[in-house]
């Protein structure tokens, strides 16, 4: 049977049931009407003519007049008329036989009085016909009522066990089969994909249990085709992470370690079976090295670890895994796309790579040093064969002479860069911080490079105030960062042109500044400005330097707690930039 026709033949079970209950409550209600119906209109009014007719007899003296005449009879027809009862016609004529004698102006007095006590009496036995009457109907119609409510209580009780059958029961037509519906919905929301429902009413829920028994069955076919693959692919990714030469940490969202490679464990000292599942945040609490893993931010520096008997470096990096996001969330919540599934850590060993980049920072610092010695010594023997007491030289030979010179003095600022770079890669690098008015370090760099402007008719333009305050730096490193801005400045600007020194206060910053007005830097090119050995192509005029200055001053700048950057567009110049924090 259908729902829809166990709904409709419950509902009309429903209604019969009140039909019936109301149809026995009207007819015992029109029952009792109906009594009180006769009582008010059998015996009544015969009281009302009889108490009229009385009142008419006390009010007024015999002889009686014709209108209290006319008034009597009136009454006493209507009361002819309203004859219900046993023995009232016989008194209703002995009240006419006793008027007419008092009508009929009678011999004497008293037999009109007696005519009057016989008019009297005949009224009372009336009245006390009727009266009887009332208190007989009024008895039938109370055991009447009794009756009734003796029926209504008994329909009223079989209504309501019938009533509160139907509700106890009938609900669970529809509840039950939903409940188990419910039940069975969370148990594959768990992954039981084995749930069956039985339903054998042949009615939409047995519908719907096979409908739900077919999904279920396509899901268990479905997990079951897909686990052997899961499974292969999870044992293939397993073996591949436990083979690679770097070493591997997975944590999930739940701060869990997930997985742990055979070099990870050896590096951090752990026996994997021992850690997997476990919470990293508690292990890390016993392992310094975990624990320096877990809470490394910056992976620009690269970690020195105790391995294979010596200090080796291993580069860290770290990769939010992130994963579609199915997780059922309300509606009032603005639902992610994705979430975080883990995190996946990786030490690649660079031990190699840093000795390598050691020994060619010795080797450079080295060189460079060797170099100095010859360097001094040619500068030298250029000063002596310049002055005259030597010998003379012609002007070609001056013009080599100078040319020499030139190359001397930039092979010399080249190892010195390179001296400088040494410090920096090997963590040399020593910083003499004092507090100093940055308008003295801008005079001091103008002042070490105002022979090469005016050499090329370049004016130096400072723009400062002098209440500045105090920066806290090392001024011979800033003044260095400087003096290589003002020197690629005058490389590249063309003669008799402007460079313009700027320094102001930004922020609680003071903000040094180098502006030519140049031909400007491409943008292709000042990304990587400040990359080593980086030189920005020239068009054959300039001299280009070795790509070491402006990285070696973004390392002095960085070192000082500073920022240094680089604006320019093509045709309009350049300007080269650093802040320092004010003091």
């Amino acid at each position: 049977m259908k729902i829809k026709t166990k709904l409709r033949l419950g509902f009309g079970f429903l209604f019969a049931v009140v039909l019936f209950f109301g149809a026995i409550s009207l007819f015992y209600l029109n029952e009792i009407s109906g009594s009180a119906r006769v009582i008010l209109k059998d015996n009544y009014k015969s009281l009302k003519y009889t108490a009229e007719m009385r009142t008419l007899l006390d009010q007024n003296d015999l002889p009686l007049a014709d209108t209290v005449k006319s008034a009597f009879e009136k009454q006493m027809r209507l009361e002819a008329l309203n004859v219900t009862e046993d023995g009232e016609q016989a008194s209703v004529t002995r009240l006419k036989n006793a008027y007419q004698v008092v009508v009929s102006k009678p011999a004497s007095q008293i037999i009109e009085q007696n005519a009057v006590r016989e008019i009297r009496s005949v009224l009372s036995n009336i009245e006390q016909i009727n009266l009887n009457a009332i208190a007989r109907k009024n008895a039938k119609a109370q055991a009447a009522v009794e009756k009734a409510t003796l029926y209504l209580i008994f329909a009223a009780s079989i209504s309501f066990l019938i009533l509160f059958s139907f509700i106890v029961n009938f609900p669970g037509f529809v509840a039950n089969p939903l409940h188990e519906f419910i039940m069975a919905i969370k148990e594959v929301s768990r992954k039981n994909y084995k749930q069956r429902l039985e339903f054998h009413n042949n009615d939409e829920f047995s519908e719907l249990a096979e409908a739900f028994n077919a999904m279920t069955a396509l899901l268990a076919e479905w997990e079951n085709s897909n686990l052997a693959e899961l499974k292969s692919e999870k044992l293939r990714i397993e073996a591949i992470i436990e083979q690679m030469d770097d070493a591997i940490i997975g944590i999930n969202h739940k701060q869990e370690v997930l997985f742990l490679n055979k070099v990870a464990a050896g590096l951090l000292n752990l026996n994997k079976n021992d850690v997997l599942g476990k919470n990293s945040k508690e292990l890390g609490l016993k392992n310094d090295l975990l624990k320096r893993i877990l809470e490394t931010t910056d992976h620009s520096n690269p970690l020195k670890i105790y391995a294979d008997h010596k200090d080796s470096y291993f580069q860290l990096d770290s990769k939010e895994i992130v994963i579609p996001n199915f997780d059922r969330q309300e509606q009032s919540v603005l639902i992610a796309a994705t979430k975080s599934a883990g995190t996946v850590y990786v030490l690649k060993n660079i031990t190699e790579f840093k000795e390598l980049d050691e020994a060619k920072t010795n080797f450079i610092a080295t060189v460079s040093h060797e170099l100095k010695t010859p360097l001094a010594s040619i500068k030298m023997s250029l000063k002596l064969l310049s002055d005259n007491r030597v010998g003379e030289v012609n002007q070609e030979q001056r013009q080599l002479l100078e040319h020499i010179k030139e190359d001397s003095d930039r092979l010399l600022g080249i190892t010195g860069e390179l001296l400088n770079l040494a410090q920096v890669e090997t963590g040399n690098l020593q910083l003499n911080f004092v507090r100093t008015n940055p308008l003295k370090i801008a005079v001091y760099a103008m002042d070490a490079v105002r022979f090469q402007a005016e050499q090329k008719s370049i004016l130096l333009e400072l723009i400062c105030r002098n209440d500045l305050p105090d920066v806290n730096a090392d001024i011979e490193k800033t003044a260095w960062v400087m003096i290589n801005f003002l020197s690629n400045a005058l490389r590249y600007s063309p003669a008799k042109s402007k460079v313009i020194v700027q320094i102001v206060e930004l922020d609680g910053n003071i903000e040094f500044s180098v502006r030519d007005f140049g031909k400007g830097i491409d943008e292709q090119y000042r990304e990587r400005l400040f990359d080593r050995y980086f030189q920005v192509p020239t068009d054959g005029y300039n001299k280009s330097g070795s790509g070491l200055g402006l990285a070696i001053s973004k390392d002095f700048i960085t070192a000082e707690n500073g920022k240094i950057w680089v604006e320019s567009e093509i045709g309009v110049g350049s300007r080269f930039c650093f802040l320092l924090p004010a003091f």
